[in-house]
């Protein structure tokens, strides 16, 4: 088994991935849509805290920036989609490539921002907490705080519509609401999720690079369906605590891997593999749930004849 350092950095870097997985968790099971947007925005939100960090704003604030600079990358994805009527996952990959240049700019079109001298979150959580277990406490207060803000809004009427918005669209236009607005205001608390994770990332690992973002979508999405399959789905702040564990849970299988010898260049492939993993788990699930349920009807049927 790995190290004790490592399984704390590895639950350090999971509860920054869990919010990671959050904003994957809106777009893909909340609104049923595959945002692509995601390899883009958490470089955005990385390049905003970075840039903020260095102008000497506070480092907590500059989060701020990194969710708001995630949320204007989804909402581009959400005009194209609902305004040029483009399909989700082009809109997504357009503006998935058109961030790499604005990020560049962002950056003042350097390739790497180092933060090793500036203020960081995790930086002060070292002065105020015990320095051993201070990223992981203070990773999982921000988490803690994202799982209860996002559970209150989606448990209003706003918020009920627009996860029913995912699950028939065609009702809630029938109910007088805008699918679109919802598609909107969706793909931007996903990438605003996003890009407040990258900012966190950029923080933890004191440096923002251009080149980051390469398969975060896997990442995030790997760290929702193995939640799902490990932590289960039977409500939806267990649907958002199993998430956010799935990501912690994704982390330590991937150090677990790096500690058995694998190298780094093969990280693509496990993830993959875990997803893959995860599918299969979950289709096996659902399978062994209707064959559950048929034999319950059975039982009943039988008993009443």
């Amino acid at each position: 088994m790995m190290t004790l350092t490592a399984l704390l950095g590895a639950i350090e870097l999971g509860t920054i991935y869990a919010i990671l997985a959050l904003g994957v968790f809106i777009s893909f099971r909340t609104l049923n849509m595959p945002d692509l947007t995601v390899d883009g925005s958490i470089v955005t939100g990385m390049a905003v805290t970075a840039v903020l960090c260095v102008a000497g704003i506070n480092p907590f604030v500059t989060l701020i920036g990194g969710f708001i600079g995630g949320a204007c990358a989804g909402l581009a994805t959400g005009f194209l989609n609902t305004k040029l009527k483009i399909q989700p996952i082009l809109a997504g990959i357009l503006v998935m490539l058109a961030t790499y240049s604005i990020n560049l700019r962002i950056m003042g079109k350097t390739p790497n921002i180092p933060l090793t001298k500036v203020d960081t979150i995790y930086k002060v959580a070292d002065r105020l907490l015990p320095p051993k277990y201070a990223g992981i406490i203070l990773g999982a207060i921000i988490l803690a705080v994202v799982i209860i803000l996002l559970y209150l809004f989606l448990q209003t009427r706003l918020g009920f519509v627009f996860r029913a918005t995912g699950d028939n669209e065609d009702m809630v236009r029938a109910a007088g609401v805008s699918g679109d607005h919802m598609k909107l205001l969706g793909l931007a608390l996903s990438n605003g999720l996003v890009g407040l994770a990258g900012g966190m990332l950029a923080q933890n690992q004191a440096f923002a690079d251009i080149n980051s973002g390469t398969g975060m979508m896997v990442i995030g999405l790997a760290s929702v369906i193995l939640g799902e399959v490990v932590f289960g789905t039977s409500c939806l702040l267990r649907r958002l605590i199993a998430a956010s564990l799935g990501a912690v849970l994704y982390r330590i299988i991937i150090s677990q891997a790096l500690y058995l010898g694998m190298g780094s260049s093969d990280l693509k492939l496990v993830s993959a593999v875990i997803v893959a993993m995860a599918l299969y788990l979950g289709i096996l699930g659902e399978r062994g749930a209707k064959i559950r349920k048929k034999r319950n009807q059975n039982g009943k049927s039988a008993s009443n004849s």
